[in-house]
């Protein structure tokens, strides 16, 4: 897998909205009970049982998208104990009403650890500027939306029976990639490929791209990925495919993307990092 730090693709405007979003899902996961870490000196249980409680409140659950199949009973976040299996979380009926659609939009800014949140962050500074520089501020935050609800809709088609939350947002930024790939085909992105160390390879953005689509489908059918993995790879090639088709429309209009010419190490450059 390759780790991409930097694409050589310049853009005309500020990405306001790439930066709002980036804002929102720190801010987000810094608020998330029991994930970034607990000011109130709670238990591990504790911020466990507040989590759940908390993902099962705003999270998107496969099987509440597609059948409107509320449970009727949930985690309250309170920790119970002194029954024979010792501590643990206590369930009860829902205190609140929960619109399955607007838990697609919540769950998009909700990330299961820090690794998950840069990792995803990553992808959206690197790719989503240029995105947002095609389409406009608006434009471009209404693409991301779309393209989540697609992510997150197509996911729950296959997984129709499943009651584990889904959160994060991959299907989005996954849908950006797609739109990239469309766009900017022969955009350079420099990545880090691990190989003993990390080495740093200038690629064609459609082989950077392809290559990580490609691992997405094979990891979605079961291959190479062990059975317990809880990665939502089908909501990766359902939103990926989704920004193409998005943004298919736009490609006969957009030109190749300029390269930079800027000082490098104190001396004229064609290729800056």
């Amino acid at each position: 897998m390759v780790i991409p730090v930097h694409d050589v693709n310049p853009v005309r405007r500020t990405p306001y909205a790439t930066y709002a979003l980036i804002a929102a899902n720190v801010l987000v996961f810094l608020y998330t009970p029991g994930l970034a870490g607990s000011v109130a000196g709670d238990s591990a249980l504790s911020q466990l049982c507040h989590l759940h409680a908390f993902l099962d409140h705003y999270a998107a659950v496969p099987q509440e998208l597609i059948h409107h199949r509320m449970p009727t009973v949930v985690p309250t976040g309170e920790v119970g104990g002194g029954g024979p299996h010792g501590a643990g979380c206590v369930v009860g009926p829902p205190h609140y009403d929960k619109s399955p659609p607007l838990s697609v939009f919540t769950a998009m800014f909700l990330h299961g650890s820090w690794l998950h949140l840069l990792g995803n962050m990553l992808f959206l500074l690197i790719f989503g500027n240029n995105i947002e520089d095609r389409l406009g501020h608006v434009r471009f935050t209404l693409f991301y939306g779309v393209c989540g609800f697609a992510a997150a809709y197509g996911f729950a088609l296959v997984n129709a029976e499943s009651g584990d939350p889904l959160i994060g947002a991959s299907g989005a930024i996954a849908g950006v990639l797609g739109a990239y790939l469309v766009l900017y085909p022969r955009a350079r992105v420099w990545v880090l490929v691990p190989f003993l160390v990390f080495l740093p390879l200038r690629l064609p953005a459609w082989l950077v791209l392809g290559f990580w689509f490609v691992l997405q489908a094979a990891y979605s059918s079961g291959a190479a990925v062990p059975a317990a993995s809880t990665v939502a790879y089908a909501s990766h090639v359902v939103g990926f495919l989704a920004g193409m088709l998005l943004a298919w429309p736009l490609r006969p209009g957009t030109p190749p993307p300029p390269e930079p010419r800027r000082l490098l190490w104190g001396r004229q450059a064609r290729h800056g990092w």
